[in-house]
């Protein structure tokens, strides 16, 4: 049910924007006649250019974006073939020398680039002053990205009018060209705030690439907006009925709703900032909820009987839509057949491990994450968390495999019908986990039970099955993002369905007492068939209480005290790899631009990809 219900989201999205693009205005209502300072009228051909000029350019937008989502598209499309060939020449071929030659240009496409930052080497490193947040620092990709957007919306909102005219006329028809931009940009910029954003899966963009980009949309919708209300002002002024304001107030609808939709917007992205955000998420997503509602209250109404109330009716139906979505996907996922209970254990290390037994699980995939709502102790807010396991006997076969019985990989990757819960692993923190910790503290045994709701699954789109070789990097609870990875590879390697002949697994802990968080899993892993042919795990320690705490195991899981000399290590697999080589990294800024910097440099020498996961909003 909840699948049909997304299925359907691209449906709505494209027939609704072919109804935006349909391009007769709602009403026959022309606009109020425009006097100039000499007293000349525009005349109605005026009017009616400019307003055809107005609808030319909102077209021009949207198919500029379709035309970027179409590239996106191929490059994706080109990208799945190649790793899709790739995986099945290499089922039964150990060496794959073929695919460690890299491609030359890709390479350098790759580390000048997809895999830049902006400058230098910090990307996920947030920027900080004192405990204020700054945000991050896009790619270069994603900057060149965002200039052509910003840079288009500022060409089209200029273009086409008549600066050397008339005073009124130009500000007159800037006023109207930007309002109807303003409006326009908010179709993206409400598709690119969805979870339920089709172009996610479509694209294979993480969500949190998206939430990027519609704050930048959003930059441009209120800097439009306010350009909008700003030359209806000076239109105002200049007719001299500025000491009229009180009366066109209370007469002039349009104008003072126009007002407070603008004083809306600018609330929003002033509350919108990062040092917000951070100190506090939830306060600031229940004023921005509660703003953009507001706004488009005023929007409507100041938009009465005109073309651009056309394209606002799009972007509020497919806000609903999205919202409709997110709401039944929560209560197939949660409600009935017992519910969904949600087990709280108490970890070392200020950490927790959340069972959740659901009413309806999912397919579970790795890198998949979903939102969690305990309503007794964060009332209706949800919040986002990495699946790290998805349970089904595993746990008793663990247990016979320690008198003998061997696991196999088709117990491992059991049928879905088999799985009835999932787990993950959250740290405390402010607000709503550290509410949990405090109600898990009370219960006598370190075990609570409680009631829950599991919106879900998101993510889920990197794939590291077409790679010979495999490192993946995890800082902390980071490990949460790449465990199922690991069980998938080592499954994979045993029963012959993927590329994977190396994969090394490196975790950056603070303490060894963190080691608690993934003991049963890991035991699980293993356990694993051919496990020892193909796995190897690097446990570092960065803050050991005394040099007793760091011992290996065994040859195949080592550990060592200190941080990791992430470029030393990646040279070391790079000289050996086996096919293509896949660099997966989920953990601190620092961790992930280190993974990132030494990637980039071995371009051009080595067939390596990057993989990032990260939750920057």
């Amino acid at each position: 049910m909840a699948r049909c219900i997304v299925n359907m989201y691209p449906l709505v999205l494209s027939t609704l924007a072919s109804v935006a693009l349909a391009g007769e205005p709602l009403g026959n209502q022309d606009p109020p006649k425009l006097r100039t300072k000499g007293g000349h009228e525009e005349t109605p051909a005026q009017r009616a250019a400019a307003a055809v000029d107005n609808t030319r350019f909102a077209r021009y937008t949207l198919t500029v974006l379709c035309g970027i989502v179409a590239l996106l598209g191929i490059f994706r499309v080109v990208i799945i073939s190649v790793r899709y060939i790739r995986t099945l020449t290499c089922l039964n071929n150990d060496t794959q020398r073929y695919f460690r030659m890299p491609n030359l240009a890709y390479g350098a496409v790759k580390q000048h680039l997809l895999y830049a930052p902006l400058f230098r080497r910090r990307h996920l490193r947030e920027l900080q002053f004192g405990w204020f947040h700054l945000g991050y620092v896009p790619t270069r990709f994603q900057s060149l990205f965002l200039a052509t957007v910003v840079i288009m919306n500022v060409t089209l909102s200029v273009s086409g009018i008549e600066w050397n005219g008339t005073r009124a006329a130009a500000l007159s028809h800037l006023r109207n060209r930007t309002g109807t931009l303003s409006v326009v940009n908010m179709i993206p910029l409400v598709v690119l705030a969805g979870r339920n954003n089709p172009l996610i899966s479509l694209l294979s963009i993480s969500f949190d690439n998206f939430n990027l980009v519609h704050r930048w949309f959003g930059r441009v919708v209120v800097l439009q907006a306010l350009a909008h209300s700003v030359a209806e002002i000076m239109i105002v002024i200049d007719e001299g009925k500025w000491n009229s304001m009180r009366l066109i107030f209370q007469r002039n609808e349009m104008f003072w709703t126009g007002l407070v939709a603008t004083a809306a917007f600018v609330a929003i992205i002033l509350t919108a900032s990062a040092a917000l955000r951070h100190a506090f998420y939830e306060t600031f997503l229940h004023l921005h909820i509660g703003l953009v509602i507001l706004s488009l209250v005023f929007l409507w109404k100041h938009l009465d009987n005109t073309l651009p109330q056309k394209y606002l009716l799009v972007m509020i139906l497919l806000w609903a839509a999205e919202r409709f979505i997110r709401f039944a996907n929560l209560i197939y996922r949660s409600v009935g057949r017992g519910g969904t209970q949600a087990e709280l254990e108490l970890l070392p290390g200020d950490a927790c491990r959340i069972t959740l037994k659901m009413a309806r699980p999912w397919v579970f995939q790795p890198g998949q994450f979903a939102f969690i709502t305990v309503p007794s102790v964060g009332l209706w807010t949800s919040h986002p968390f990495s699946i790290a396991w998805s349970n089904d006997s595993a746990d008793e076969k663990n247990q016979d495999s320690e008198k003998g019985y061997q696991i196999t990989p088709d117990d491992i990757l059991s049928s879905p019908q088999d799985k009835s819960s999932m787990s993950l692993i959250i740290r405390r923190r402010s607000g709503f986990t550290d509410k949990l910790f405090e109600k898990a503290e009370r219960s006598s045994s370190g075990i609570l039970t409680v009631s829950a709701l599991v919106e879900g699954p998101y993510g889920g789109l990197a794939s590291l099955q077409s790679y010979g070789t495999v490192m993946i990097f995890a800082g902390g609870v980071g490990i949460t993002h790449q465990v199922p990875f690991v069980r998938e590879l080592v499954a994979g390697y045993a029963s012959g369905t993927l590329a994977a002949r190396k994969v090394v697994l490196v975790w950056v802990i603070q303490s060894p007492e963190h080691l608690e968080w993934i003991r049963p899993w890991m035991t699980s892993i293993l356990a694993m068939d051919k496990r020892r042919d193909i796995l190897r795990i690097q446990l570092f320690v960065t803050r050991p209480r005394s040099t007793k705490e760091i011992h290996s195991p065994s040859a195949t899981v080592q550990m060592f005290p200190g941080k990791p000399n992430v470029d030393t290590l990646i040279e070391m697999e790079a000289e050996n790899q086996i096919g293509a080589m896949g660099v997966s990294v989920c953990g601190t800024g620092g961790l992930s631009d280190d993974v990132r910097a030494a990637v980039r440099r071995r371009q051009g020498f080595r067939n390596i990809d990057f993989l990032e996961q990260g939750f920057t909003w």
